[in-house]
């Protein structure tokens, strides 16, 4: 059998606990990234519907540079722009494909790369293709990066040092330390990458995310994807115009990728709308989250202040065992095991998203019990 190979690596991560397949949503929802229950907003709906009306087309037709590159992209780039208080931002049609050309083609040859030791897969993907030299850090230490950097110039180190990290941590559910890393990269001239994928729509001003307040610094470009918090799809890097004008010309995942369809962007532009009008979606969801950390601390749920809130249960066959046991009660709650999270961490990821009132929080938590 020409592929047994991959056959053998499947039974290997069975065996493990570790294989992963496809199933249909079901259950209440604790498990995805759809935090203000956007993805199903009327508000949206209407917004899509109008402009198939006004003859805007499904599909792009094409990359940016060719005839893809629509009026929807542009306006959208425009508000997002004037929302977040950049310089400029770009449309793509996805988070990891945003994040995978940000650090293959920003960081040059002889820059290093200090990225958080939880970051992101699609920021490690970046990083091999880029041709910077690239050195992790221990989760939310600050000292380490400059000390780091300091290493890294006493070495001989001339280029950029470029910090790369997330604002909200999505399998932790903490926060960085974004004022003392901005600190440290103001004092070593270097740029910061922040990853708000998680954090966009549900903390700062209108949503704007825990950055909100250095998002217009010349060394700060922050992603903001648009299939969480926002509903929709796609993502919007946001920074100085130099660099995505650079992107423009040399990211190779923005120039070769056929645009994102103009209809998502019209969804997109909509959905910023909602956030600025509409805080109560926020509120709600902060008062959730409240309720949640009271409740399930109990039965070792940590307390985290955000809307992510793990249950670390150590191995893979126990997270997978509880998570199918909270499925059968009518939850949806997925287990979350290596290499997505460290050895010995596999966990229950317990979202909270405005798709689950607070009796289904209190059913959970009676649930928890029933079963731990």
């Amino acid at each position: 059998m020409l592929l047994s190979f991959l056959q053998s690596d499947l039974r290997k991560l069975g065996h493990n606990s570790r294989r992963r397949s496809l199933s249909s949503r079901s259950g209440i929802d604790f498990s995805s990234n759809d935090y203000l229950g956007l993805a199903q907003s009327p508000r949206i709906a209407n917004a899509i519907k109008k402009a198939l009306d006004d003859g805007v087309p499904a599909g792009s037709g094409g990359s940016r540079l060719l005839r893809g590159n629509h009026p929807q992209h542009e306006a959208l780039e425009a508000q997002a722009a004037a929302f977040f208080g950049t310089e400029r931002a770009l449309f793509f049609s996805t988070g990891f494909a945003a994040n995978m050309a940000l650090l293959a083609t920003l960081p040059q040859r002889g820059d290093l790369v200090i990225y958080d030791s939880l970051i992101h897969a699609s920021a490690h993907e970046g990083m091999k293709l880029g041709r910077a030299q690239f050195k992790s850090f221990p989760h939310d230490n600050a000292s380490a990066v400059e000390d780091t950097i300091i290493a890294w110039r006493k070495a001989g180190g001339t280029g950029c040092p470029w910090i790369v990290v997330e604002s909200l941590y999505s399998m932790d559910g903490d926060v960085a330390p974004l004022s003392e890393l901005v600190e440290i990269a103001n004092r070593t001239d270097a740029m910061i990458i922040i990853d708000e994928a998680h954090a966009t729509g549900v903390f700062g001003e209108s949503g704007k995310g825990l950055g909100e307040h250095l998002h217009n610094a010349e060394n700060i470009i922050s992603l903001h994807t648009c299939g969480k918090a926002l509903g929709c799809e796609g993502a919007l890097v946001c920074g100085p115009k130099v660099a995505c004008d650079f992107l423009i010309n040399r990211g190779r995942g923005f120039i070769f990728s056929t645009a994102p369809s103009p209809l998502m962007a019209n969804a997109v532009r909509e959905s910023l709308n909602i956030l600025a009008d509409d805080p109560s979606l926020r509120s709600a969801l902060h008062s959730n989250i409240n309720f949640a950390e009271q409740v399930l601390a109990p039965f070792g749920v940590k307390p985290t202040g955000t809307q992510i809130l793990p249950l670390v249960v150590g191995q893979d066959d126990l997270a997978m065992d509880l998570s199918q046991k909270l499925s059968d009660r009518g939850f949806d709650i997925r287990a979350i095991r290596p290499p997505t999270v460290p050895e010995g961490t596999a966990r229950l990821r317990i979202s909270l998203t405005l798709n689950a009132s607070q009796n289904d929080i209190r059913h959970l938590a009676d649930a928890l019990e029933a079963c731990i």
